[in-house]
């Protein structure tokens, strides 16, 4: 392991000489990490229609273990922080993968419908609950003391690009090869991010001997508990409990959670299939959307250093709400859809970093991002909730509006319940 060390105590001295902290870097081994990570979430939304094409079964034999996939990964995600925290990221990351690339690989071989609830349910959602957004709460929260929330929205924007950019990509090699083969770039990703953090993650600065980015101190990690990562998580959960902070946040996210990755994330493609729009075609959309979605979520991490951050995520739900229910009623041609996803890019996943800001204020800096890792439990409800809830709906009704309404009006509820937090805490 020493011999390993070197490389991240190299790479360290070969920063600080062009005034470069490390924490840059252990942001881009989250970012890359991210990345990947989310982007093995995206394989469900590619395997549902040409899975339902081979075997003949219906979109809600997909969307059935989508769904188990969320909730396991919501089961797994509060424990994510406490995970890192007890172990170490290298080795949270190491496992994580390792249960993608069994999950991945384990999907080719499907036959039965009930094999997708192991693959992809199990496997898949135990890899994406252990790291989530936990990691770059963790990454942010400890290496950071000034740009957090940039940092964040760096980090938030790299987890919405996994999930749309490598779309197209998968989509073109399932057209053009088959749905089997679609699934080798992100295997290939899940390998290199194991790489490099065995070569340069660190868990805290001091690891290092230097302080948090902005700060002149060293900061001393309290010792490890005892405890194991369970009783870490529940007994920091059961203390914000009591907070109406929480519990908001928590609901919030939820909702962030059925009207982003839940119905857009899942279900636009075979919303676009409804209407004659061919999945290499759907698939660019959410390319789109993962380039202004890299440019909102930065941005997002930008204002939420400097402004009022409930007021930001009362405005981020509304504008998502408005889109969600203009989409269905738009013409859908190429000029109102490329209109659509910048938009709705924009606004993709600009909720995060001031979530997790908010967090951090109140629940700090040890315990945030393990109760932030209870907080994305509740985005993955959400998911969970839309992807299945709109695959029913779309088979009893023959369409996906209604679905579309709901979640907008659930993105007005969502700025409500915000601006209603805001009037009960004196945050300015």
């Amino acid at each position: 392991m020493k011999n390993l060390y070197m490389f991240s105590d190299y790479l360290n001295n070969k920063l600080k000489k062009h005034g470069i902290h490390y924490g840059w870097a252990m942001a881009f081994l989250a970012f890359t990490t991210t990345l990947f990570s989310s982007a093995i979430m995206t394989i469900p939304q590619i395997l549902i229609i040409p899975i339902t094409k081979e075997f003949g079964w219906n979109i809600s034999d997909i969307s059935t273990p989508i769904a188990i996939m969320f909730v396991i990964l919501a089961l797994v995600a509060p424990f994510g922080g406490a995970l890192i925290l007890k172990f170490g990221v290298t080795k949270i990351v190491t496992i994580s993968f390792i249960f993608s690339i069994i999950g991945i690989l384990s999907t080719t071989f499907i036959f039965e419908k009930w094999h997708l609830i192991g693959t992809i349910g199990i496997c898949l959602g135990i890899s994406s609950g252990m790291l989530g957004l936990s990691l770059g709460a963790t990454i942010a929260t400890r290496w950071f003391n000034v740009r957090r929330g940039l940092v964040m929205g760096l980090l938030a924007s790299s987890f919405a690009a996994g999930q749309l950019t490598f779309v197209p990509l998968m989509a073109w090699l399932t057209t053009i090869y088959d749905w089997r083969i679609a699934v080798l770039p992100v295997l290939l990703g899940a390998g290199f991010s194991i790489l490099l953090f065995i070569l340069f993650g660190k868990n805290w600065p001091s690891d290092l001997n230097i302080p948090p980015y902005g700060d002149k101190e060293i900061f001393t990690p309290p010792p490890l508990s005892k405890q194991n990562a369970f009783f870490l998580s529940i007994s920091a959960v059961v203390t914000a409990s009591k907070q109406t902070t929480f519990w908001i946040l928590a609901l919030t996210f939820f909702i962030c959670g059925v009207t982003s990755t839940g119905i857009i994330g899942q279900h636009f493609i075979p919303f676009c299939a409804d209407n004659n729009i061919g999945i290499v075609v759907a698939s660019s959309y959410l390319a789109l959307m993962g380039v202004f979605n890299f440019i909102g979520t930065m941005g997002s991490g930008w204002l939420s250093d400097r402004y009022d951050n409930f007021k930001l995520l009362a405005i981020y739900y509304g504008l998502r709400g408005i889109s969600l229910i203009y989409l269905p009623y738009s013409n859908l041609d190429v000029y109102a859809l490329t209109l659509w996803a910048i938009f709705f890019g924009l606004d993709f996943i600009a909720t995060v970093p001031p979530t997790v800001r908010l967090t951090g204020k109140f629940f700090g800096t040890v315990n945030g991002p393990i109760i932030f890792g209870w907080i994305f439990a509740a985005h993955q409800l959400g998911n969970a909730f839309a992807a299945y809830g709109a695959g029913v709906i779309r088979d009893s009704a023959l369409t996906y509006l209604p679905a579309f309404l709901t979640a907008g009006l659930f993105c007005f509820l969502a700025s409500a319940l915000i601006l209603f937090l805001r009037n009960q805490k004196s945050y300015q």
